[in-house]
């Protein structure tokens, strides 16, 4: 045999073989998607709804009364923005730590009347050069929130990092008007009056989450979760003289308030740490 046909032989048997033990160990390797461990940070935004008809205030001698409840003070929807702090395990446990702000419209209810000795017969506030003031007055809020949930996996062959999300938690919320003069000087209404009015008011709250949480296999980027949530407030005031003429207060607040807020929520979270999606077993 000349030794070019042995050069050749040789070769098609080497590549052969190649072939055969690469085929076989693609035949024996398994694919597995991972569970992904890690800290995330995560950026909410959603709208928050008071209830009306489930929140009342409690005075001193045991009765009740909605007329200064959240949803009474301020109707309508509030928008809710805020930053998570989250660290998942790979059973799908999580330990949580929320912050959260939100914002009301132009809604403080039945001003005129509870600011009687700040509006005119007009019906306007008169500023410092003897003009309207135009007063914006609208509620703020924020909470600070630990907490536990857990995301229970739908598919886990497809992806083991997704399902639907339970959450509990619980912390610290605070509230109040707040007012803005959009033209010029009120002295009646700024500084140390305006706590004359504000109902600032903190307490605990108790929080219950249910929702669908997403993190996907090949992007970094696209992890989310959206939920709906249901917190009871138990707030108090802070303030040791407050004026509502419309709730006929003119002194110290010794009620008691329970609020119940429910809210639509958003997050767009980043895991801090690379995402390795795929593990390969040779047996």
């Amino acid at each position: 045999m000349k030794i070019r046909e042995k050069i050749f032989y040789s070769m098609a048997a080497a590549m052969i073989l190649t072939w055969a033990t690469s085929n076989e160990v693609a035949a024996q390797s398994v694919e597995k998607k991972d569970t992904l461990e890690c800290h995330i940070v995560g950026f909410n935004v959603g709208i928050k709804t008071p209830s009306e008809r489930l929140s009342f205030g409690t005075a001193p001698d045991g009765s009740t009364s909605q007329r200064a409840t959240m949803a009474s003070l301020y109707p309508g929807a509030y928008m809710d923005y805020g930053i998570n702090g989250i660290y998942k395990y790979k059973s799908g446990w999580l330990v949580t730590m929320d912050g959260n702000l939100w914002f009301g419209g132009n809604n403080l209810l039945y001003r005129k009347e509870r600011m009687g000795s700040v509006f005119t017969h007009d019906s306007i506030v008169i500023g410092s050069n003897g003009t309207d003031a135009s007063i914006t007055c609208y509620n703020r809020g924020f909470s600070l929130q630990g907490g536990a949930g857990k995301v229970w996996v739908l598919n886990p062959e497809r992806n083991p990092n997704s399902g639907i999300l339970t959450r509990i938690s619980a912390g610290y919320i605070r509230q109040q008007t707040i007012f803005m003069v959009n033209n010029e000087h009120a002295p009646q209404i700024e500084g140390d009056y305006a706590l004359l009015y504000d109902h600032q008011r903190h307490g605990a709250i108790l929080t219950e989450s249910i929702g669908y949480w997403f993190m996907s296999n090949n992007a970094n980027l696209l992890n989310l979760y959206v939920s709906f949530d249901i917190s009871q407030c138990w707030s108090w005031s802070t303030r040791d003289y407050m004026i509502d003429n419309y709730l006929g207060l003119h002194g110290k607040d010794n009620n008691r308030y329970f609020d119940l807020i429910y809210s639509i929520k958003l997050c767009w979270m980043f895991p801090l740490k690379g995402k390795e999606t795929h593990e390969y077993y040779y047996y």
